[in-house]
């Protein structure tokens, strides 16, 4: 008889489920691993069949309100089995009472609203190659680093359901990342990070008071890596961000359906103009 066991992943194996995705086609950042394991080491789950890896999933718990589900695949040639439910029970088990947020591909909603799930809004990723201007000298565009932390945590709080701080830090200080801020009369006006990923570069988090103000924070994030082929995940409900993202060049790639359990706080989503990550929100 065939073993089947769920265990959570060791920190080093949440690589495998990078891996996955990146042959999916998600196209993951360079220093996602190390970064989402910041989170909550215990969320992230792999089904073995005699030893052998055939399904991840992932569902991490911010606090004590809110999780966030992702990686959710099952081997190509295994599919159809009965794994993917076994395994996506034991991610919604870890969750508990929480409500739980994904974004699933949308032939899948249905399927999700079976879970629990309701759409909020959808989620298009934006891409092309974009030429970069050099960046012209400016007192108010700092590197994101240099803001204070709680600055960015309470902006952050505007736009995501739950306090992340040990993710921000992560991201923030990953190698390859690059983040920048605009500072308006002593306040934080927008502020976004530009990260490699297997293919191009990702930009989010993109918050920003108005267009303008995430004009020029995205302007500075691609001045930092001279241009090339970009990626920005963008809420369909943010008319501006993505007629800044049709501005910029760049065309929809797919679509993803932002869902959630119940309730979460009202979120100031005219802020949001890059989603930070399609696994993590």
């Amino acid at each position: 008889m065939n073993s089947f066991t769920i265990r959570t992943m060791r920190p080093d194996e949440i690589s495998l489920a990078v891996d996955w995705a990146a042959a999916e086609g998600w196209n993951p950042g360079l220093a996602d691993d190390a970064c989402f394991a910041s989170v909550d080491p215990e969320g992230f789950f792999i089904a073995e069949l005699d030893g052998k890896p055939v399904a991840t999933v992932s569902c991490v718990n911010y606090d004590a309100r809110f999780a966030f589900l992702g990686f959710y695949m099952v081997r190509a040639d295994l599919r159809g089995k009965g794994f993917g439910l076994r395994i996506w029970d034991a991610a919604i088990a870890h969750a508990g009472a929480r409500v739980i947020g994904l974004d699933g591909v949308v032939a899948q909603q249905e399927n999700y609203k079976k879970s629990g799930f309701q759409l909020a809004y959808a989620n298009v990723r934006y891409g092309g190659t974009v030429v970069a201007a050099p960046a012209a000298p400016r007192t108010d565009i700092m590197a994101l680093s240099d803001i204070p932390f709680a600055a960015v945590e309470a902006d952050d709080a505007t736009v995501f359901p739950a306090p992340r701080s040990a993710f921000l830090r992560a991201w923030i200080g990953a190698r390859g990342h690059i983040g920048c801020a605009l500072m308006r009369d002593g306040r934080l006006a927008g502020w976004g990070v530009i990260r490699p990923c297997r293919k191009g570069f990702k930009i989010g988090p993109l918050v920003a008071d108005d267009r303008a103000s995430a004009e020029v924070v995205l302007s500075a994030l691609l001045a930092r890596v001279g241009g090339g082929e970009i990626f920005l995940d963008v809420p369909g409900i943010n008319r501006e961000a993505i007629a800044l993202a049709q501005d910029f060049g760049l065309a929809p790639v797919f679509e993803t359906a932002r869902m959630y359990t119940g309730a979460i706080p009202p979120l100031r989503m005219q802020r949001v103009f890059g989603v930070t990550s399609f696994e993590l929100g």
